[in-house]
């Protein structure tokens, strides 16, 4: 397909009044269900899905961030199963803007589904097209670019208007979806800036218009819904950050969300002005940039930048470090600077440092710590509310109260945020007029069934995480999850066990314990593992033999054996000794001596590597001419080696 970015063509040009009904063959309007998979009860990784019959449209794709107990997990995506079991359903993607948490995802998914076209913005299209390169997966779907009140059709069920609206991301939208039920608007993430930075206002004409006319359903961001009163605009940033950077005696350093492209204008200006250069630390940072320039939604000399190795040339006053790491992301350019482990930049006495950023929930402890040791190193650290150098991209509750106001909706679905949110959203929805008969809360897998005449959940689809760590070549699994969750809390004891095919043991267990805390005595603990490896053995060898006649090797299952064994082990430590910490059990099959039979007690086995070459020896010509044989000769000389 072709991997530009192209104006959404063809554009219809739809009246907001055009009825619904163009869509109904049957006369018999059926149901809509709307199926979120992500953003619910949670900050993040919003993901939702829109399915009429046989046709599904997606709405934005996001991630999340790892938690402090998904060990080498780097990003959090939804559950995608219900997609991947409908994947000859999907027409389509729509996108509202361009954050992280609504496109980070759309790479990832790509490796399972093809969605065949996706529609969004001119920013967020060349972010995502960039990650798609990157991930190789550019061939999978085709990009398209839209502007305010375009329309797009989706399969031919759905017809998408994309509204301009206000958040901390430059080139973001609402969305009015027009099904055969009726209209449904999407708010995206929103607040009501009447002073944007970069003039585009929020097209709140069109959601009048729509209100008039009549919507279905709204469903909107909730993210604020606990705040009253309006968010300030993005302007109001503007002199708390000019102050900062006057009083800054020597090198500046800021940090900000990448994607926030009025922030970084803002401070790009003030740096312009103040007479200072920028350097720019951080990928994503200098991606977002660089394609903000390109469409003009940052302004901005090209002299204004210089490379991090010639700020040397330049007194410390006249000096601005962009950089990421605003969320003390382990892997951010902040982050390594306040653990000393940068290769360009080291704090020094007399930096300050500008948090333009609040911490997303989970983010403070991370955060804090960042604080904590840039202040360590010499550095006057700007942060907090206080300082007024953050406002929220999020409408609180006048604007929530105004969007409902606006579009008038019959049912309403509050999104994107944490239970509390939804409910006091939803509060305040009820107190505008609109029934809570009217309105559900639901929860990422939940299905919500619209008509024209009623809205209800219905039943549920998967739902949950999907985990991908640094490799990034595929899922981590739940269980790899709850083993590293172990590993870190508990330790890890490894046995190895050298075991007959007569169910004797060749040698004394080797035991070997990591991360492991215990009062007792280790010889105390392999002893009692040896014990309970024999008693195993005398007791239970032959139910793992599935021909007793020839017992070889091939008759016996290993696999099952080592399982049990380790489910064995876990109970006795767990009983006696140290925890629940992670059992590996390694066995070694030994082809028995001639002398050693199950009906008479086995000789006392040597020990270590002895026992290992007596086995090998133990082998006759006769058998080691065949390949089992000659496998097991191998296997025993390379334990002796």
């Amino acid at each position: 397909m072709n991997q530009n970015l192209v104006t959404a063509s063809p554009r219809t040009n739809f009246s907001a009044a055009q009825p619904s009904t163009q869509f109904i063959s049957n006369g018999k309007p059926g149901t809509l269900k709307i199926i979120p998979l992500g953003g619910l009860h949670e900050i993040g990784k919003n993901t939702c899905i829109f399915e009429y019959e046989d046709e599904i449209m997606m709405l934005d794709a996001g991630l999340a961030f790892p938690t402090d107990g998904m060990h080498g997990i780097q990003i959090v995506l939804p559950d995608m199963t219900y997609l991947r079991d409908n994947r000859e359903k999907i027409k389509g993607m729509i996108v509202t803007h361009g954050h992280e948490d609504h496109i980070g995802g759309i790479a990832f998914h790509l490796k399972q589904i093809d969605i065949p076209v996706i529609y969004g913005p001119r920013l967020a299209m060349a972010l995502l097209s960039d990650k798609l390169e990157e991930a190789g997966v550019s061939d999978r779907t085709e990009i398209r670019t839209v502007g305010p009140r375009e329309f797009v059709r989706v399969g031919t069920k759905f017809l998408v208007e994309f509204i301009r609206n206000t958040h901390s991301m430059a080139d973001s939208f609402s969305v009015a979806i027009h099904t055969p039920l009726g209209v449904v608007i999407h708010t995206g993430d929103f607040k009501f800036d009447h002073t944007p930075v970069d003039g585009e206002y929020f097209d709140l004409q069109r959601l009048a218009e729509y209100g008039e006319k009549g919507v279905l359903c709204l469903i909107s961001d909730s993210t604020n819904a606990e705040i009253p009163g309006f968010t300030p605009s993005e302007k109001s940033v503007y002199p708390n950050l000019e102050r900062a950077f006057a009083k800054a005696p020597g090198r500046l350093l800021v940090t900000t969300f990448a994607s926030s492209v009025h922030r970084v204008n803002m401070i790009l200006d003030i740096a312009h002005k103040q007479g200072r250069v920028v350097s720019v630390l951080g990928r994503s940072m200098l991606n977002t940039i660089a394609h903000a320039r390109n469409l003009g939604y940052v302004k901005c000399p090209d002299d204004l930048f210089v490379p991090i190795h010639e700020l040397q040339n330049y007194p410390d006053h006249k000096v601005v470090i962009l950089t990421t790491g605003s969320q003390g992301e382990p892997l951010s350019a902040l982050t390594r600077i306040s653990k000393g482990e940068h290769r360009q930049i080291k704090i020094r006495n007399g930096d300050t440092v500008v948090l333009s950023a609040n911490p997303i929930p989970g983010n403070t402890i991370a955060v804090v710590n960042t604080i904590d040791r840039l202040m360590m190193l010499g550095a006057n650290v700007v942060y907090g509310r206080d300082k007024g150098i953050h406002v929220s991209g999020h409408g609180s509750q006048e604007d929530h109260k105004l969007m409902i106001s606006l579009t008038r909706p019959k049912f309403f679905m509050p999104v994107h945020g944490e239970h509390r949110m939804l409910v006091k959203h939803a509060e305040i929805a009820q107190s505008l007029g609109i029934p809570a008969d009217n309105m559900v809360i639901i929860e990422n897998g939940d299905v919500v069934e619209l008509t024209q005449e009623s809205i209800k959940i219905g039943d549920r689809v998967p739902s949950g995480i999907e985990l991908v760590d640094a490799s990034r070549s595929g899922v981590v699994s739940d269980r790899a999850l709850r083993e590293r969750q172990q590993l870190a809390n508990e330790g890890l004891v490894t046995i190895a066990a050298s075991i007959y095919s007569t169910g004797q043991l060749a040698c004394d267990p080797q035991v070997h314990m990591s991360g492991v805390v215990s009062s007792i005595d280790p010889s105390k603990l392999t002893g009692a593992i040896g014990a309970t490896l024999k008693n195993f053995l005398s007791n239970r060898f032959e139910r793992f033999v599935t021909n007793p006649a020839r017992r070889s090797d091939d008759d016996i299952d290993w696999g099952g054996l080592k399982v049990e064994l380790e489910r064995e082990f876990q109970r006795l430590l767990r009983r006696d000794f140290v925890g629940t910490p992670q059992v590996v059990v390694l066995v070694q099959p030994i082809a028995a001596p001639i002398s050693v039979r199950r009906d008479r007690p086995a000789p006392a086995a040597p020990t270590g590597n002895a026992a290992v070459a007596a086995a090998a020896d133990s082998i006759t010509p006769e058998s080691s001419a065949t390949p089992s044989g000659r496998r097991r000769r191998r296997t025993a000389a390379s334990v002796a080696s």
